[in-house]
């Protein structure tokens, strides 16, 4: 399962992101965590206009997709400004993708790295208001993903990153 965390800079993708990613390890899941920022400084990228970012978004598709093929639960936490890209990638992986949008009115000092013609999602996605604490999204998050069927039950042993 490929973990979609999408939304605004500084509205909690990575630290939404990172909770799935230890509960998942505790669940005894095969895990990885792909952080848009480190992409970026992996592959150096300085590009923020809108060919960088649909470079990075791709990078990060094809390299989930790759862990989601070795048996990897992959947990991506981008910007992804651009609705119609997640979406193809949403139809190629089929019922192997659940998109996460994260959002808050609270400002955490990013705002300055917003992207002007980000889109948020219109369909088929879970949405996390990270207004509120981080255990109440994380919960309101953890609940949707099990409603839906959408988590592995504990296999008793615990996952290395």
């Amino acid at each position: 399962m490929i973990y979609w965390f999408t939304g605004q800079p500084g509205h909690g993708k990575t630290t939404l992101g990172n909770e799935l990613l230890n509960y998942l390890s505790l669940q005894g899941v095969k895990t990885m965590f792909i952080d848009g920022d480190q992409l970026r400084d992996i592959f150096k990228n300085t590009n923020y206009g809108k060919e960088g970012r649909v470079e990075n978004i791709k990078r990060a598709q094809n390299i989930a997709k790759f862990l989601h093929y070795q048996g990897y639960h992959v947990v991506v936490a981008l910007v992804a400004p651009y609705k119609d890209i997640r979406d193809e990638f949403k139809v190629e992986m089929q019922n192997n993708l659940i998109e996460v949008y994260v959002h808050t009115n609270v400002e955490r000092g990013r705002e300055s790295y917003f992207v002007s013609d980000y889109e948020p999602p219109v369909s088929n996605y879970i949405d996390v208001d990270t207004t509120e604490s981080l255990d109440k999204s994380y919960h309101k998050l953890i609940s949707q993903l099990a409603s839906y069927g959408n988590l592995p039950r504990s296999s008793g042993s615990k996952a290395k990153n």
